[in-house]
């Protein structure tokens, strides 16, 4: 249980045994930057007219628990058993209480390489990191060391409690990461007037340095710290990132960007619609009035150009294609809506130029793109049919949170390799707004490997540099049957605090089986297959959703 570090870079979570006991040292590096076979498939049913409440109440059926091989920089990587015993919500905050088993030998200290621990609503994509005090230290168990560790042995359980910051009431259910072991959807709050009390009695209190240690089959406890009332809270949201040919658009919490690639709006180097591009913008206007927060009815249109040419030349071109944008869309939606306009010229890339890929990546910056303000919270998104007339690029489609799966990877629905790495893909799942893409890596050599998934085999040129990042960045999500493209998604907390919503890929261990997840948002319920575009994999094609 942890030291758990701010998200200022690394934030960690610790463990650790002393003396003749097993030492281990548990570090979630969170991936976080200035802050991380042939199937018969059943045919699909009819969408039904009727949608589920995506936040109707959820059974409790805990404990909730998860096993697998985690990632070690010692190369020990053994297997953890993680339970989530309760999820409580008093008036101040949530509590999570659980337990850690290692069921495989280890020696020494070794770090866990995953993501931070983070609880996610899947509905709305708020997201939150445990609340800390004014030293960093994380609120909830206490150590019993004087170097902040925690005393472990295999097969000895050791109980723990975390502090997040309050959700909305009307969050039911939760996603949990920072296992080390995937996604843990479905995970039921338990609304409480008080939580449950501290040990009284706590017999992890006395295993410091010089004190007793775990023997395997004990279950132990530690002393608990409340937070005061000075906590520090990290709140965010989940960033998504839909392309199509002719648009892009991004979902930041409480704001969408809708991008419209010049190449496609306008001739070169000029700032006059095509006739196409008259009739994409209409799209996105309609877009527009589906999403918009409807009591705060302002757009920024802004106008971006790529880096050749001059700078003045630059900023007149990426003024004049943005007011050309502002007047059709002005048109559209009438006086009732207020416009901001600015022109950036070549000042604000997003995939970056001179590269192999640079034709590719000066057209991803040519862009005319307009912003306005979302309502996070609204669930009425679900869709069964993409409508005619809108952008498919703007759907926002939710659904009610994944039911928790113990082991997701007992159904394989196709299998890649990649030099000595065996890809094994699993059922899509949809999470709320999101899509949870699972997959299994196996090492079928016989010395440790890393996989470079980044190279020029991993990532699309072109594609934007915000969404690539980390060991799975290059893998997408595509509709067979429209041109939509859907990244990965990001955490964002603000102040450049941004991560990738995957699991990184480290040292694989000959013959060990690592399950990986990358998020996406969620395309409407007729989708029911996607292909898989897994970087130097390949495109795999026919992913069913599970159920």
């Amino acid at each position: 249980m942890p030291a758990i570090e701010p998200p200022t870079g690394t934030r960690a979570l610790a463990v650790t045994a002393a003396g003749a006991a097993t030492l281990m040292l548990l570090t979630g590096c969170g991936v976080i930057r200035d802050l991380q076979g042939t199937r018969e498939h059943p045919e699909p049913e009819p969408a039904s007219e009727e949608t589920e409440d995506p936040r109707a109440e959820a059974e409790t059926d805990f404990p909730y628990t998860r096993q697998g091989p985690v990632f070690q920089d010692t190369g020990q990587d053994s297997t953890l058993r993680f339970a989530i015993t309760n999820m409580e919500r008093t008036d101040d905050y949530i509590v999570m209480h659980y337990e850690s088993t290692y069921v495989d030998h280890f020696e020494g200290i070794n770090h866990n390489l995953g993501l931070s621990p983070t609880i996610v609503d899947p509905i709305s994509g708020q997201t939150a990191l445990p609340l800390y005090d004014s030293d960093d230290a994380a609120y909830g168990s206490v150590s019993p060391r004087d170097d902040g560790l925690y005393p472990v042995e295999v097969d000895a359980t050791n109980a723990y409690r975390l502090y997040f910051p309050r959700m909305p009431d009307e969050v039911k259910q939760i996603t949990f990461i920072g296992s080390g072991l995937g996604a843990m959807t479905g995970i039921p709050i338990v609304d409480v007037d008080e939580e449950e009390p501290d040990p009284t009695d706590p017999n992890g209190a006395d295993m410091d340095e010089r004190g007793p240690q775990p023997q395997a089959g004990d279950h132990i406890e530690f002393e608990n710290r409340r937070p005061e009332t000075d906590w520090y809270e990290y709140n965010g949201g989940l960033e998504s990132f839909v392309d199509s040919d002719t648009t892009s658009t991004t979902r930041d919490g409480d704001t969408e960007t809708v991008a419209l690639k010049a190449d496609v709006m306008f001739e070169f180097d000029e700032s006059d619609l095509t006739e196409e591009a008259e009739e994409i913008v209409r799209e996105a206007a309609t877009s527009v009035e589906r999403n918009i927060d409807p009591d705060n009815l302002e757009l920024t249109v802004v106008g971006h150009t790529d880096g050749r040419g001059s700078d003045s030349h630059n900023q007149g071109l990426s003024e004049e294609r943005a007011e050309t944008v502002r007047d059709v869309l002005e048109e559209e939606l009438g006086g009732d809506y207020t416009f901001e306009l600015e022109g950036r010229a070549a000042e604000e890339p997003v995939a970056e130029e001179g590269g192999s890929d640079d034709e590719e990546a000066r057209a991803r910056n040519r862009r005319v793109e307009f912003s306005y303000p979302v309502d996070p919270a609204e669930t009425d998104g679900q869709t069964s049919e993409r409508e005619d007339g809108v952008l498919g690029s703007s759907d926002r489609n939710v659904f009610p949170p994944a039911e928790f799966v113990e082991d997701v990877s007992t159904e394989v629905v196709a299998t890649e390799t990649y030099e000595d790495i065996e890809l094994q893909v699993h059922p899509l799942r949809r999470d709320g707004a999101y899509v949870i893409s699972s997959v299994s890596l196996t090492n079928t050599s016989s010395d440790p490997l890393t996989p470079d998934l980044t190279g020029e085999d991993g990532v699309v040129p072109g594609a934007p540099d915000d969404f690539t990042d980390g060991t799975l960045g290059g893998f997408q999500l595509l509709e067979p049957d429209s041109d939509l493209v859907r990244y990965i998604t990001y955490f964002d907390y603000g102040q450049d605090m941004v991560g990738a919503f995957a699991d990184e890929v480290h040292e694989l261990q000959p013959d060990n089986t690592y399950q990986l997840i990358s998020v996406f948002s969620a395309p409407p319920s007729e989708v029911t297959e996607m292909t898989l575009r897994a970087g130097p994999f390949g495109e795999i094609e026919n992913v069913p959703f599970d159920g």
